[in-house]
């Protein structure tokens, strides 16, 4: 296993003021990981145990995690803009990133909203002609969820590694596999699951190193 840093917090400056971003850095980093957190109206923020398994098993590929605050939350400025203006800050903190680390390898993991967002990230960095490596998506918010509002997810490239939860009550499994089903995306299932992955994050983790070893 690589060694790995101590988490650091720190900000940069993003197209409405601050971002705070929490970074995880192995030793022989040779990539780059940005990790978003699941919806800020419901509680998420950058320190979720998903999006923490998130960063510490990329780091542990390889890649300097980084997992940004979304609008509003801890010390990032702005409010909640659906996905808008939380595409624009992570692009932000992709272009701070790759001027100072370089263009080595990127890779976007997103749980729940944050997979959402991530979605529409890749989606401009293609449009671009800088797409990410690979997508890493967990909990996807897709469709219409009760109580939230309806998810016009993205499409992704079939390498995407898409994981649920078969008892997922945030985001029902049916809504995933429609999304899926016409880009011809697998979807891990993992029986039992639910939405936030308890006690099942050892699962969450095994199936991303192995899904990069094959």
């Amino acid at each position: 296993m690589r060694k790995v840093l101590p988490t650091e917090k720190f900000f940069i400056d993003g197209p409405v003021g601050p971002i705070e971003i929490l970074r995880d850095t192995p030793e022989g980093a040779h990539g780059l990981a940005i990790i978003a957190h699941p919806h800020p109206l419901f509680g998420g923020t950058n320190t979720n145990k998903v999006a923490h398994t998130l960063a510490r098993t990329l780091c542990g590929l390889g890649y300097c995690a980084l997992r940004p605050n979304f609008r509003g939350v801890g010390g990032t400025a702005g409010t909640h803009d659906h996905g808008d203006g939380e595409s624009d800050d992570l692009l932000a903190v992709i272009d701070w990133a790759q001027a100072q680390y370089g263009d080595g390898p990127l890779v976007l993991a997103g749980f729940s909203f944050g997979a959402f967002v991530q979605t529409r990230v890749a989606k401009r960095l293609a449009a671009a002609g800088r797409p990410a490596k690979r997508l890493v998506l967990v909990g996807t918010a897709s469709g219409f969820i009760e109580g939230a509002r309806t998810y016009d997810t993205e499409a992704v490239t079939p390498d995407t590694i898409v994981i649920h939860g078969n008892r997922d009550e945030t985001v029902p499994l049916e809504n995933v596999l429609a999304w899926a089903e016409p880009l011809q995306v697998p979807v891990v299932v993992v029986p039992g699951a639910d939405h936030f992955f308890h006690t099942r994050l050892h699962i969450l983790r095994d199936i991303i190193v192995r899904a990069w070893r094959e």
